[in-house]
């Protein structure tokens, strides 16, 4: 069942990305203080990386028992490991090597010079078992219920490596799946698809900028998830759409939350 979207829209994308590492710390904090652990999944891109950096800045990083903390991602670059376009690369360099992270708990997708060499479907597989194994009685499904999922949301709707038309986000068997041929590079890519992502309690699609104003408009207008993979990105519990003025400037004033940051 969808949740229908609440928004947040900020100043800037500073005052973005500041704000929604504060709520994220919160999210983490209450997790592991109700359930002895948390489960985020991470996004890479420009919003994604910011706030990744914002929450390395943030004193109060410090509250979250980062040794109970399990990190998964949204989508990679099927690339090799190390690669500085990787999302788990990116993700390295603004927070994780600056915490004290449990390794064994940062489940990065597979490079393309892993134990699977350049099969990118046996890779997404793996992938897929590695969050089934994961996955508890209690979850209720082949992948655990993550406290908060992020997205970027892109210039053209896409989410994770989603993108509209494309067979990824067509599935709806599979969690993980192999992306070839995405229309930006590179095409190469491992992908949640809408059902893992639909797992998560809380999804929070992460918007900044003018470049994203259209597509934040078209996916919160009611447009299909198949020609706007946005729009079919919610949580079980709650779906926040974290914008800043620029990203909000095209948006229906009805959509417009009563008060804004």
């Amino acid at each position: 069942m969808s949740t229908a979207p609440q928004l947040v829209v900020h100043r800037d994308k500073e005052l973005m990305a500041q704000a929604a590492a504060a709520r994220l710390i919160t999210k983490i904090v209450d997790a592991q203080a109700s359930r002895g652990s948390a489960s985020v999944v991470l996004t890479g891109g420009r919003n994604g990386n910011g706030l990744l950096a914002a929450l390395a800045e943030a004193p109060a990083r410090d509250a979250i028992d980062w040794s109970r903390l399990d990190l998964w991602w949204g989508d990679e670059r099927f690339l090799p490991e190390g690669d500085p376009e990787r999302n788990v690369t990116q993700a390295r360099e603004a927070l994780l090597d600056s915490v004290p992270v449990d390794p064994k708990r940062v489940h990065a997708m597979p490079a393309s010079d892993g134990p699977h060499g350049t099969d990118v479907d046996a890779a997404a597989a793996a992938y897929a078992e590695e969050l089934a194994q994961a996955s508890g009685p209690e979850n209720h499904g082949p992948v655990p219920t993550f406290d908060v999922l992020m997205l970027g949301v892109g210039p053209d709707t896409h989410v994770a490596s989603l993108f509209p038309e494309l067979p990824a986000v067509r599935e709806t068997d599979r969690t993980v799946v192999g992306v070839h041929g995405a229309p930006k590079p590179p095409p190469t890519r491992v992908t949640l698809t809408l059902p893992a992502i639909r797992a998560a309690r809380e999804v929070w699609l992460l918007a900044a900028g003018e470049d994203k104003a259209r597509a934040a408009a078209i996916a919160l207008s009611g447009a299909g998830e198949i020609q706007a993979p946005a729009a079919g990105a919610y949580g079980r519990s709650r779906t926040l759409w974290l914008l800043d003025g620029a990203a909000a400037s095209q948006l229906p004033r009805s959509l417009y939350p009563p008060a804004s940051a």
